[in-house]
């Protein structure tokens, strides 16, 4: 019975809480303009700081009148401006308060403000439109909806610095990905906002600042076209740097460094050009240092992991400023017990953010590793690292998982850490754990790590195939992200590189035949090369050869046969050839190859082909199945005279290619022999 008093409690609860706002709504409805206004001026000063009283007006119904008598042309202007102002409060309270104004289609309306004559009206109308626009559940493509708009935004530019900060703050916000880059770029964003960056308004250069970095993200056009714009005689990478000396503000330091480091990635300045190792790359790493505030050291850590990741001197350099590798180890004890943070708030804040800056440490670490084999091994060596990363792979944040997979992957590059420190701490547990449930962005980073665990040096290669990882690979092997394909067929050619019979035959068993020959027809490059690659290693050595051609022998051939005669690149037909050639050096699997005479005129065909990588593999073809010492290599060899091979051959051995001629001449002597 006490569940059913509960709805009329909290009815009574609500209606009282709302009674003593209805009175501010009720006079948005009196028939004097004065006393109208008077109203919203009231309840624009009892909603500033209190959330509540923000949700009862909305509960109440204050949004669509408001927005009513903003629209309404008999409206004062003072009055228009006021309810802006009430609107612009509400949305600073809850997302659930952004998103009741959003229901009541809020952003076409203020939009429409944005053509009225009255500049305080227009700013009033702008701040609304920046405090609903950064709102995290405001769609950014409700900007773009009207072509008009954008345009209209660049024209307001010049009106005042309020427009400057609100729009520039609107556009930084909005533009995600090369679509609303393009958008913003041809509406002449560069051109109108370049000038900002000189603005007496701290602010203004500040959100001007912010717009430039989110442009030029990846995006080369915007890039080369932002190295050559000039401020008052001075070129805009100039600008930036003296942006972020030390002197300025660390949000202007961080955001030019930003800004340099996104026209470096994108091709617009060298890696090596005096802005970035002199300048932008020593501001990041100062960025890192425990004196800065979290949030600091994350974007500091994040955007020189993305400035140094292409580029093995840019990571030697910032290996050795500053002792950055130690420096990063402190992102993992923080806060610590003894933490200088003495407000609260900001103890709480970075306790619930802490997990942002080991993500932050391992994606520098992934990038700082990703190439030198010394960085590696300090990295590793770095007190208790390989705990961390193991400790990462499990971590209840999927961005931290992420990063300490990318981390890890970077250091498996080394075949030194690969026998000892990824032994050592059994690095393969975790790993497979990873593997079993994520999602596909992890699921990529992990699976292509799994192909350096199972290179035939790796100590890890068999407790993984203990653990039941071919199934698990085979299994990726059907999935529809093609870079999935690719890694999982990847680790099973890793696999089945030098493995005994049991090996193979399990991987040929829980891949079935069928995935094999759909994995031949796949349209991504890679997977079709990586198969070839697996099937290559699954026919090396004769016993092995023969054993899987007796069983999958028809339709080996069949594959083959389809391959070489499909349009496929030199790489793949020369792999496919190559296969022919581990075959025809079967002891029984060469019959395979002799009773088919499709496959001879094939080999025959790309002996004489142009391309000399196919001469080759066909060469090879060729002497494996006349090898003298072999049995039944008289008939063999009669049979190919027969076809003009030794004709040929003869011709091979006049070729310039010193490589093809040596094997013409190998091949002839066994005629001899």
């Amino acid at each position: 019975m006490a569940c059913l008093l509960e709805t009329p409690i909290r009815m009574s609860v609500l209606s009282e809480v709302t009674a003593s706002s209805r009175h501010y709504v009720d006079r948005l409805f009196d028939p004097d303009p004065q006393k109208v206004l008077q109203g919203v001026i009231d309840m624009k000063n009892a909603v500033i700081g209190n959330n509540k009283q923000k949700a009862n007006l909305i509960v109440l119904g204050a949004v669509p009148r408001l927005l009513y008598l903003l629209q309404q042309e008999t409206s004062s202007t003072e009055l228009k401006t006021e309810c802006a102002v009430v609107l612009g409060s509400l949305a600073m309270g809850t997302e659930n308060n952004v998103k009741s104004l959003l229901d009541c289609h809020i952003i076409p309306a203020l939009l429409q403000g944005l053509l009225s004559p009255d500049l305080k009206f227009i700013e009033a109308c702008l701040r609304c439109l920046r405090t609903i626009f950064t709102s995290p559940v405001t769609p950014e493509e409700l900007l773009y909806t009207d072509a008009t708009v954008i345009p209209h935004l660049m024209a307001l530019l010049s009106r005042s610095r309020y427009t400057q900060e609100y729009i520039c703050q609107i556009f930084s916000h909005c533009c995600k990905g090369p679509d609303h880059q393009t958008i913003l770029f041809n509406h002449g964003a560069v051109q109108n906002i370049a000038h900002l960056l000189t603005s007496p308004s701290y602010k203004v250069r500040m959100q001007a600042l912010k717009c430039f970095s989110v442009l030029a993200f990846e995006n080369p056009q915007v890039s080369m076209t932002l190295v050559n714009v000039l401020v008052d005689g001075e070129l805009l990478p100039q600008i930036f740097v003296k942006m972020l000396q030390r002197d300025k503000p660390i949000e202007m330091q961080l955001t030019s460094a930003k800004c340099l480091t996104y026209m470096c990635r994108a091709g617009a300045i060298r890696t090596d050009d005096s802005c970035i190792v002199l300048k932008t790359l020593p501001c990041l790493v100062r960025m890192c240092s425990k004196e800065r505030l979290l949030e600091e050291r994350v974007e500091g850590a994040e955007t020189l992991a993305y400035l140094i990741e292409p580029d093995v001197e840019l990571q030697r350099i910032a290996s050795i400023t500053d002792h950055l590798i130690a420096m990063l180890a402190d992102y993992f004890k923080y806060p610590s017990s003894v933490s200088a943070i003495t407000d609260i708030k900001r103890l709480d804040h970075d306790l619930k953010h802490a997990h942002e800056l080991r993500q932050a440490a391992f994606k520098l670490y992934a990038s700082l590793g990703a190439n030198d084999e010394d960085i590696r091994k300090k990295i590793i060596e770095t007190e208790n690292m390989m705990d961390r990363i193991v400790t990462g792979l499990s971590e209840s944040s999927v961005k931290v998982r992420l990063a300490a997979v990318r981390c890890l992957h970077s250091l498996s590059r080394s075949v030194q850490q690969l026998r000892t420190s990824f032994q050592d701490h059994a690095v393969w547990k975790p790993l497979m754990k990873v593997l079993q449930n994520a999602p596909d962005e992890i699921l990529v980073v992990a699976s292509s790590m799994l192909c350096n665990l199972l290179l035939e040096f790796s100590p890890s290669k068999e407790p993984i195939l203990e653990s039941g990882a071919v199934e698990l690979l085979c299994g990726l092997t059907q999935s529809e992200n093609p870079a999935l394909r690719v890694n999982g067929i990847w680790a099973l050619m890793n696999m089945a590189f030098q493995a005994e019979q049991k090996i193979k035959a399990d991987i040929l068993r829980s891949l079935s035949t069928e995935q094999l020959f759909r994995l031949l027809s796949d349209s991504d490059l890679n997977v079709l090369m990586k198969t070839l690659g697996l099937l290559r290693n699954l026919l090396s050595t004769r016993p092995h050869i023969d054993k899987i051609m007796s069983t999958h022998g028809k339709q080996i051939m069949q594959a083959v046969t389809l391959i070489l005669e499909g349009e496929h690149s030199i790489e793949v037909k020369e792999q496919t050839l190559c296969i022919l050639a581990n075959i025809a050096d079967g002891t029984t699997a060469k019959d395979l190859i002799m009773t088919n005479d499709d496959i001879l005129q094939k080999i025959k065909y790309y002996m004489g082909h142009s391309h000399v990588k196919l001469q080759l593999a066909a060469m090879f073809c060729i002497s494996n199945l006349i090898w003298n010492e072999e049995e039944g290599s008289q008939e063999r060899q009669d049979k190919l005279r027969d076809m003009g091979i030794v004709d040929i051959l003869h011709k091979l051995s006049q070729s310039p290619d010193s490589n093809l001629c040596d094997k013409a001449k190998t091949a002839l002597q066994q005629y001899l022999a």
